[in-house]
């Protein structure tokens, strides 16, 4: 055997006999299609509990480990044949995507299942009732400028938001979804740029639309679940489609409700979803976001009661969240057959 076949056959040898080949240097691990986990998250303490408090409840529900890394504490667990993991982001934007893109770095996750509160933009729903959005919008990625003392109710504008601005009337013409981007004082709206594998120039990203696969599932598990109802009795809306608006303020005033409903045409506001969204869509990962109305978001009268039915809006979004586990489960059965 000539000395090339030889080293060719050392090389090969390896792979051949399933011995494992070393970790690349840097970057995250690679995982293989198989054996993918639905990650279940929630932002923090009262909506984690309601979820807990559902696997708990549950025969075919379990936790097997958890582990932390890097203070986030992760359950593994199963939900009757699929496998999950359920974590808590923590609040924020920053904390949704730095935690998020840690999870996915870490474990084999091919669906994200976000579930929590959220204040309500549109005036239809009451604490207790459950959005599930299309779409998620940042709000306040924003320019903040100066007034023009030359001419009242104007502002000063950097030259680039006077160019981008021009793109986001011509985007408005084609897509019916597009923001009606209006300055809220001198706060003006502007768009993330985004980067992902085959995107080579930074992309500009008026929202991120959740995975068409789980909206799906979602409109099957609204018609199947049993009814869902407050404490009290009384009988729970459940909205889906529309849009969800995210961002790094508690929004609590009313005519910044107003015009978050404007602009966005939002449904409801919350501190996360659209950066776990953003994730989702970099590492091409399906996800979609349960939101339960804890408060008016400033629409109320008075003070803002996001504590006192925060626990309540987290149960009833936990019991929407079981079902449409369920509905993966039965996808995934067909899919097998």
């Amino acid at each position: 055997m000539c000395k090339s076949a030889l080293l060719i056959l050392i090389i090969v040898l390896p792979g051949l006999f399933g011995v494992a080949l070393a970790e690349p240097k840097y970057g995250p691990r690679e995982f293989s299609d198989t054996d993918k986990w639905t990650a279940i998250v929630a932002a923090y303490e009262p909506e984690i509990r309601a979820i807990d408090d559902a696997f708990d409840r549950t025969e075919t529900a379990k936790i097997d480990q958890t582990i932390i890394i890097k203070g986030v504490k992760y359950q593994l667990g199963t939900y009757k044949s699929e496998p999950v993991i359920i974590f808590t982001t923590g609040i924020s934007v920053a904390n949704a995507a730095m935690t998020m893109q840690m999870a996915l770095d870490y474990f084999p996750i091919d669906k994200v299942i976000m579930m929590g509160i959220a204040g309500a933009v549109n005036p239809m729903f009451e604490p207790g009732d459950i959005a599930i959005p299309e779409r998620w919008y940042y709000h306040d990625e924003s320019v903040y400028v100066n007034p023009d003392l030359n001419k009242v109710g104007a502002y000063i504008l950097p030259s680039y938001y006077k160019e981008a601005s021009v793109g986001h009337k011509e985007r408005a013409k084609i897509d019916s979804n597009a923001p009606k981007y209006k300055n809220f004082g001198y706060q003006f709206p502007r768009e993330v740029a985004v980067v992902k594998e085959g995107i080579d120039i930074p992309q500009k990203m008026p929202y991120f639309s959740v995975s068409d696969n789980l909206l799906a599932l979602a409109k099957k598990a609204i018609i199947n679940v049993d009814t869902i109802k407050m404490p009290s009795g009384k009988l729970i809306k459940v909205k889906i489609g529309g849009n969800g608006v995210t961002g790094s303020v508690f929004a609590d005033n009313s005519k910044y409700r107003q015009w978050l409903q404007y602009v966005f045409n939002a449904q409801v506001t919350d501190m996360e979803s659209a950066a776990v969204g953003q994730v989702c869509f970099v590492n091409n990962v399906d996800w979609i976001v349960i939101r339960s109305v804890s408060d008016l978001a400033g629409g109320q009268k008075g003070h803002n009661d996001e504590n006192v039915f925060s626990a309540i809006a987290s149960g009833t979004g936990a019991k929407l969240m079981m079902a449409l586990l369920d509905e993966i489960v039965n996808a995934k059965a067909k899919d097998i057959k």
